[in-house]
């Protein structure tokens, strides 16, 4: 099997500085194109003898030997790059199948190393789309056709989806025609619309911005531009059709919303990739905004590198969600708390056939009916208005991205209701302005203390926002001792020190006594400004701090105002030529 994959949107990094072999830099050859892919595979899969790399674009590309690694037959690593192609066990049977689906898995080793136009990017992104240095996304274009000159009757490709059909017929010079395309697109700026030109249509594109509205509507073509051929217009792999996905557990989106919420190892069984990959990227997005901080795989298999890992009973399932398709994951994930199965999609009079509330002691033979496999009470009562508005929808055949919108603002209404108390708890851990002086270190942020928060939901708790009863407080309990409580807090706690080391910026600017307060200062302590307040400009200006540009350039007056007061040999040493 021939296979093409490209990593998705968001491309995968290293830290800062760390030495990459596919690092590209600004304005060096295909650096446009990495701003969109880091490269594109073709893996032949052969069903005696497995996979082997036969290409990767653009050529200068170098790959990690874990990112090669061995050639397993029937492997689905779409983004992995070594093995992009999808299971072939799922499809072997089939006399026909065509199959998209998303990807997501471990980078084998450092990549790119981050540059200003990265952090740019994740500046104006929301927090569910930033880039991540640890993990590959992907898109998969899956075909499977009888061909009975195969020695097992089966031709076999799997290919990023628009590239595909040409790719067939046309093969390395086609590949090599829209890479070179790529590389001539505008770099991805969150809110704005693209028009990006790919084998002779033109897709419109709209990155997600963090300004943007929770419920914000995908992009519509722009009316005023006569452009020819006329653009595509696409959605992310994000946008997803919430209520198809969530046909079959529609009555449990509450207990699967907690388990989600908590961080909780979760098991998606799913007939087929595509229906694998989108119950995952849907569960995930149940806690928009909030950013889901745990691992999950779209889709997975047994011969993925993580399987051992995954699979050991000798310690606690890893907080993952994944995707998969084989029944084998029945008996070798048996001891994971949470297992979903789900079955072709039927419906069964008005509201869709609805999956059961199962024990997992029932979870035993590969037959196993669909089910939601778990021991898990819900903390908060099921919200039986939203069950019937649904009904009723689909009673007066209401458009399904209607009913998607209806259960999307739910699933946010309810995130936001958790979220808030806790934002509204941690911005009062912040030093007040005016405790901020210009010359002195500024406050430290106060500890987050557990029992004062949840003292402080009597008065201030998610009953505020929420008509939902139930155990709020053993719902934060457990919440703080899951991933997402620590993602959310690290995240929060670096957002208000840059506030706070903006505000001091702020302060040291527009005070009006520089000179003052340099007369009595040694030369150390003069230097030790300088040095802070180049740092402070360096942050400020990798708009890692929210400054306005007039404080930049006031910075930047100060630090030439306080050098030129110094000897000159230590302005050399400052300012070396």
């Amino acid at each position: 099997m021939d296979a093409l994959s490209g990593a998705g949107p968001r491309r995968a990094r290293g830290r800062l500085g760390a030495a990459s072999p596919g690092a590209r830099a600004a304005g060096a050859p295909w650096a446009r194109f990495s701003a969109w892919l880091e490269c594109v595979c073709v893996v032949t899969f052969d069903l005696e003898l497995g996979q082997a790399l036969e290409l990767v674009y653009p050529s200068d590309f170098r790959l990690t030997d874990k990112e090669v690694g061995p050639g397993l037959p029937g492997s689905s690593r779409g983004p992995d790059l070594s093995r992009p192609s999808p299971g072939f066990l799922c499809f072997r049977k089939a006399a026909s199948a065509t199959c998209p689906f998303p990807t997501r898995t471990q980078c084998g080793g450092q990549r790119s190393p981050w540059h200003a136009e990265d952090r740019r990017y994740d500046s104006g992104a929301p927090v569910s789309l930033q880039r991540e240095p640890a993990h590959y996304f992907g898109y998969v274009y899956f075909r499977q056709v009888k061909d009975s000159s195969v020695k097992r009757g089966y031709f076999q490709k799997a290919l990023l989806s628009l590239i595909a059909p040409e790719y067939f017929d046309k093969l390395a010079p086609c590949l090599e025609a829209v890479c070179n395309e790529i590389d001539q697109w505008p770099a991805p700026v969150p809110g704005q619309t693209l028009n990006l030109p790919v084998m002779g249509v033109v897709l419109q594109v709209r990155v997600p911005s963090r300004m943007d509205k929770p419920e914000h509507s995908p992009p519509k073509q722009c009316s005023h531009e006569n452009l020819l051929p006329a653009p595509v217009v696409l959605t992310s792999v994000h946008e997803l059709d919430l209520f198809r996905c969530f046909q079959p557990v529609l009555t449990h989106v509450q207990t699967l919303w907690e388990l989600m919420l908590l961080g909780e190892p979760l098991v998606v069984l799913a007939p087929s990739p595509a229906m694998s990959s989108e119950m995952v990227l849907a569960l995930i997005s149940c806690l928009q905004p909030l950013k889901f901080c745990c691992d999950y795989r779209p889709y997975f298999t047994i011969h993925d590198s993580e399987f051992k890992e995954f699979t050991t009973r000798t310690q606690a399932p890893p907080n993952v969600v994944l995707g998969v398709t084989n029944p084998f994951f029945i008996k070798t994930l048996q001891h994971w708390p949470h297992i979903l199965r789900v079955g072709e999609p039927k419906m069964s009079g008005d509201l869709p056939k609805q999956v059961k509330l199962k024990k997992p002691s029932r979870l035993k033979t590969l037959d196993t009916k669909p089910g939601l496999y778990t021991a898990y009470s819900a903390h908060l009562h099921r919200d039986k208005a939203l069950l019937k508005r649904l009904l009723k929808g689909l009673q007066k055949k209401r458009p399904w991205d209607t009913q998607t919108a209806l259960l999307r603002r739910h699933l946010l209404e309810l995130t936001q209701s958790f979220i808030i108390p806790l934002e509204h708890y941690m911005a009062s851990l912040m030093p007040l302005q005016k405790s901020i002086t210009p010359w002195k270190t500024p406050p430290q942020i106060r500890p987050f203390r557990q029992d004062d928060f949840l003292r402080s939901l009597e008065h201030a708790g998610p009953q505020l926002t929420c008509i939902l009863k139930g155990d709020w407080l053993g719902l934060y309990r457990r919440f703080f001792k899951s991933p997402h409580f620590d993602g959310w807090y690290r995240q929060r706690y670096k957002e208000m020190a840059h506030k706070l080391e903006a505000l001091h910026l702020e302060a040291i600017c527009e005070a009006q006594n520089i000179e003052a307060w340099m007369k009595d200062k040694s030369e150390v302590e003069v230097v030790d400004l300088v040095l802070k307040l180049r740092e402070k400009l360096v942050q400020a200006q990798g708009h890692q701090l929210p400054v306005k540009e007039a404080t930049l350039r006031q910075a930047q007056l100060y630090i030439e105002t306080v050098i030129g007061s110094l000897p000159k040999d230590l302005q050399a040493v400052l300012c070396p030529p």
